[in-house]
């Protein structure tokens, strides 16, 4: 599988080999060929698994300045190949300079904080729509309109601290209903509150874990367009924290994660025995419980969705190297905003 987005060429199906053919980039497998891209299309290609590339077309992509990179089969970064002279400096500066801005942070963040409201605003009323309980339903209701309500206070807000304050009340409301979202017997997967170091039920055992998969998608995501993964704008700078990935991750939270965990919940993947309670009224999932995720959230990654940006679906694994490449975009000055990841519902 193999797809050419944003001016990158992403290479998906494992084994598959990508050679120079004159000004063209041949993409092959046992074989076959797959696709035909010509070089002058493409700023970047991007590996995943076991994918390689012929050293003569790395070398042609290194004279011209096009980066190579490669992630792993669970799309953690790798490596990146560049040749001597790169934009990435060009790009870090600006991203630096963004951050040393207070209005051109502010209104990233601000675009963050709308892209993550907005997801979590359609899976509540998705949500709404099904619910058997009228109670829960109202529930629901009730929480999309408050969501709603924080999106228009969001728009006119200008300072970085009201930002953070308008995205910490709405995750508030939106986790006091998520429990309304479970379908199933609540004695098993009870929800009353959002605890995270340590989750303290089984349902926040799943969020923190796929939080944590989505995580290093997002530092990979960043890493791989040449982004710093540790300097962000919604989250402040702290040694050994990939700001910038949590940042990318809050719009994607609800549509790869939440979505999951209830999907696991409500269709009887993930049972009780799959977890296990540590001293300190901890609960996590057991090395079965964290197979059955893992392989749950690779397939979640290959669903597709539509794009709003690109018009087009994409598998939902890609969107966010999309979102740190428009992002990049953005910093470089090609945008105006930076445009979030709003999925459909």
């Amino acid at each position: 599988m193999h797809r050419e987005l944003l001016n990158t060429l992403y290479v998906m199906k494992p084994y598959s080999y990508v050679r120079l053919d004159h000004e063209t980039l041949r993409v092959e497998c046992d074989g076959e060929k797959l696709a035909e891209v010509p070089l002058h299309h493409l700023g970047a290609i991007v590996l995943f698994d076991a994918a390689s590339i012929s050293p003569q077309a790395m070398e042609r992509c290194a004279a011209d300045g096009r980066e190579v990179v490669l992630l792993d089969a669970a799309g953690r970064f790798r490596c990146r190949i560049e040749g001597p002279v790169s934009g990435n400096v060009l790009l870090r500066k600006a991203q630096y300079d963004a951050h040393s801005d207070p209005k051109r942070l502010t209104k990233i963040a601000r675009r963050l904080v709308a892209g993550k409201i907005q997801n979590c605003r359609n899976l509540v009323m998705r949500g709404a729509r099904t619910a058997k309980d009228p109670k829960a339903e109202q529930a629901l209701r009730a929480c999309a309109d408050e969501l709603a309500s924080h999106l228009n206070e969001l728009s006119s807000t200008e300072d970085i601290n009201k930002v953070r304050g308008i995205e910490g009340q709405a995750a508030s409301i939106y986790f006091e209903v998520f429990g309304h979202l479970i379908t199933v017997d609540k004695s098993e997967f009870a929800f009353a509150v959002r605890t995270r170091r340590p989750p303290r039920d089984r349902v926040n055992a799943l969020l923190s874990f796929t939080y944590a998969l989505l995580a290093s998608d997002c530092t990979s995501a960043a890493a791989g367009v040449g982004l710093d993964p540790q300097l962000g704008y919604l989250h402040g700078i702290r040694p050994g924290r990939p700001a910038l990935a949590l940042d990318l991750m809050e719009e994607l939270r609800p549509c790869l994660s939440d979505r999951l965990v209830l999907n696991l919940i409500n269709r009887r993947q993930i049972r009780a025995e799959h977890f296990e309670e540590r001293p300190g009224h901890s609960v996590l999932l057991n090395e079965a419980g964290r197979r059955i995720v893992v392989v749950e959230y690779q397939k979640r990654k290959q669903e597709e969705v539509r794009h709003p940006l690109l018009k087009e679906k994409v598998p939902l694994g890609l969107v966010p190297h999309l979102q740190a490449r428009l992002l990049a975009r953005h910093l470089r000055g090609d945008s105006p905003e930076y445009p979030p990841f709003i999925m459909e519902i």
